[in-house]
């Protein structure tokens, strides 16, 4: 069984944050968010990244990255352009938004050789989070379904202070596989709870805060890229008439359709870790503390990558 292997989505350009996010400095020696995240993944196991960005942003970010973690993991890139579609196919006139998560995992199927693992290039998971990926990976193979798995987290420590964000939201059963995981693009804090819109706020509903909901931190085998791939002719068919210049193909879309066709099981590992992202430019200094107040426990060196 071939090793897991890490796949970074890092395509977006942070339109919310007003600028590169994922190579905003956040830690004490210049580290950035995805810094930490490759430091707890690579002491779980894993070690081979794939970075998938756009060309536009590619200097920047191996100038960034690729030089110090280089020297610790094996780096590969794949690129996400919209350009990238099946044949007989062409990019609506005007559109410039990629056509999502589930389209990001596919432009990078000629470099992912085994199992893997997804993550956003934004989010600080925790060290938990990849450790249990990482261990069902290692472990997991397909049987008469597909054996997947995602690591959940509870809604309310997913929440920013400063707006809203998007989230796969979980249905959960009793014996811990995903049922169906909902995206919504617009949900936002409530006390201790949150609330979420699908008519640019006209409209409100509730979510506990207890909520199960995805981070994007997905666990698949080869399989997946295959499914991926068929399906996305069939998104573009509805997508290019129903919403052109804005349609995404999501994973936890892909992964409910699994589901229902009982095709894929996914198993659903929790994490009690709080989240941390710079959605919002005003969430940064609460990244700076938390990852501040990680080190002095001792839970991360002062410098990630010594010389």
């Amino acid at each position: 069984m071939q090793k897991p292997v890490l796949a970074v989505m890092a395509a977006g350009m942070g339109s919310r944050y007003g600028g590169l996010k994922q190579i905003d400095p956040v830690g004490p020696s210049g580290e950035v968010i995805i810094d930490y995240s490759l430091f707890d993944a690579r002491r779980a196991g894993f070690e081979k990244v794939v970075f998938i960005i756009k060309h536009e942003i590619e200097d920047d970010f191996k100038a960034v990255i690729s030089e110090r973690i280089s020297k610790v993991m094996q780096v590969e890139y794949a690129f996400q352009q919209l350009d990238i579609l099946p044949e007989g196919y062409t990019v609506p006139e005007g559109r410039e938004k990629p056509w999502g998560t589930a389209h990001a995992v596919l432009a990078a199927k000629s470099v992912i050789d085994g199992p893997f693992a997804v993550i956003n290039a934004d989010d600080y998971y925790g060290p938990e989070a990849f450790q249990k990926i990482y261990d069902y990976l290692a472990t997991h193979q397909d049987d008469e379904k597909y054996e997947y798995a995602m690591v959940g987290y509870h809604l309310r420590n997913t929440l920013t202070e400063h707006g809203h964000v998007a989230r796969g939201v979980c249905e959960v059963g009793e014996d811990g596989f995903l049922q169906r995981v909902t995206e919504h693009v617009k949900i936002v804090k409530d006390g201790n709870d949150a609330k979420f819109t699908e008519d640019e706020g006209k409209t409100w509903e509730s979510l506990p805060g207890e909520t199960t909901v995805s981070m994007n931190l997905w666990g698949f085998t080869p399989s997946f890229l295959k499914e991926t791939e068929t399906r996305f002719s069939t998104f573009l068919d509805r997508t290019l008439t129903a919403n052109p210049m804005k349609g995404e193909y999501f994973l936890p879309s892909v992964v409910s359709a699994l589901i229902d066709e009982d095709k894929a099981r996914v198993q659903v590992l929790t994490s009690k870790d709080k989240w941390y992202g710079v959605t919002y430019k005003e969430d940064k200094p609460v990244v700076v503390a938390a990852l501040r107040s990680f080190i002095d426990a001792g839970v991360y060196p002062e410098k990630l990558w010594e010389e």
